[in-house]
Parts: C-alpha cells; sequence; structure tokens
C-alpha cells in the first residue's frame, strides 16, 4: 500500500516548548521536521553568510536585543525590505518543496499559509500562560529572568510582524488553524502524544 503523504505546520509562541514538541512529533512519526535548516538552506541558495543573515535581522528589527537567542527571532519582517523580501521567497520555495517531497513538520516561517492548499495538513498553534512560558525560559533555556521577559515580548512581536506582512494574518487566527493546545495542559512528552494521535487519527496512519 502506498504510503499517505501529509504535512503539518507549528506556529507558537516563545517559551511555549513548540521547538521540542515538534521534534518529538517527528520522532514518533517517524518523519522530519524542518526549522532553521530552512533559514539556512535559503542563506546558502543566495549565497549569504551567516554574518550577512544577522545584518538582514537587525535592518529588520533594531528594537530586537542582540544575544545568542536571536537566531530564533529570525526572519524579523517589521521592516521587509528587497532582500528580506527574496528571502522570503526562496525559503517559501524550499518548503513548497520539502512538502512535496515527504510528509515533514514545518516550524515557523508562515508555513501554515504557504502550505494552505495542501490537500493532507494540519496546522497547529502552541501557546501556553505568560507564567509558563516564563518557567520554562528560567529552566530550560537558562535566561535570567529580566532577559527571559524582554525575549518573549521581543521575539513574538518579531513573529508576529512577520507572519502578518507575508501571510495577512497573525499566527494564532483559529480561522486557518485546524488545533490551537495549551502547552502546559499536559508538557513536551504529553502534548507530542496528543498530537500525534490527532495526527494518525486524521490521515489514518494505523
Amino acid at each position: 500500500m502506498e504510503k499517505k503523504k501529509f504535512v503539518i505546520t507549528i506556529a507558537r509562541q516563545f517559551g511555549s516548548m513548540g521547538r521540542p514538541i515538534a521534534k518529538r512529533m517527528s520522532e514518533k512519526l517517524g518523519i522530519e521536521f524542518y526549522d532553521r535548516d530552512i533559514v539556512e538552506e535559503a542563506a546558502k541558495k543566495l549565497n549569504l553568510p551567516v554574518s550577512k543573515i544577522n545584518e538582514i535581522e537587525e535592518t529588520a528589527q533594531k528594537s530586537a536585543k542582540t544575544n545568542s537567542f536571536r537566531r530564533m527571532m529570525f526572519p524579523l519582517g517589521t521592516q521587509a525590505d528587497e532582500m528580506q523580501d527574496k528571502l522570503f521567497e526562496t525559503q517559501k520555495n524550499i518548503i513548497q518543496f520539502l512538502a512535496e517531497r515527504d510528509s515533514c513538520i514545518i516550524v515557523g516561517r508562515c508555513g501554515d499559509f504557504i502550505l494552505a492548499d495542501e490537500p493532507n495538513i494540519i496546522r497547529i498553534y502552541i501557546y501556553a500562560p505568560y507564567e509558563a512560558r516564563l518557567e520554562h525560559c528560567l529552566h530550560d533555556l537558562n535566561l535570567d529572568e529580566d532577559t527571559a521577559k524582554k525575549m518573549m515580548k521581543s521575539v513574538d512581536e518579531a513573529r508576529d510582524h512577520y507572519h502578518m506582512h507575508y501571510a495577512g494574518f497573525l499566527p494564532n487566527d483559529q480561522r486557518f488553524k485546524e488545533i490551537m493546545i495549551d502547552s502546559s495542559m499536559l508538557g513536551i512528552e504529553g502534548t507530542a502524544d496528543y498530537l500525534v494521535d490527532a495526527v494518525i487519527k486524521r490521515f489514518e496512519l494505523d
């Protein structure tokens, strides 16, 4: 029997454990998940060094705090210039190629918008209460409280700006989501199990 191909997109609040949940889902489902690698592949295709990517990040949102977590804030769409648009188009082509090639999970980067016409898609939004996200930032990401609070605000704003600019709607718009889940309810493992079960039932993978 031919293997059924499907795609999952995940948008998330900063500190909601969206990335580790996506990773666990990919392991449980036996499919790839793509996040930062999409940006790195786009940079290669445009022949841009990492230093140039960092420049574009800073140009896109100068107010973003520069630290070791700024890689999580790319791409930032508050001041979309020509290079930002080129990067988006390149990333879009990469995302479409990955989704066409095989079942996969796409984290962020307007995947819910870019792949909206896929016949077998589940678009997920992962969120959590402020205190739960702060706790995760402090204990799992090892940020101090002041940095954690600033990162939660700046990264979420950057993602919202980028998503609104290119997709025309916010990442948490329920009109464009099949599942919205509070990750603090079940934790990383429990949330991944819950979502994997939903995927299996939705696409009859048993």
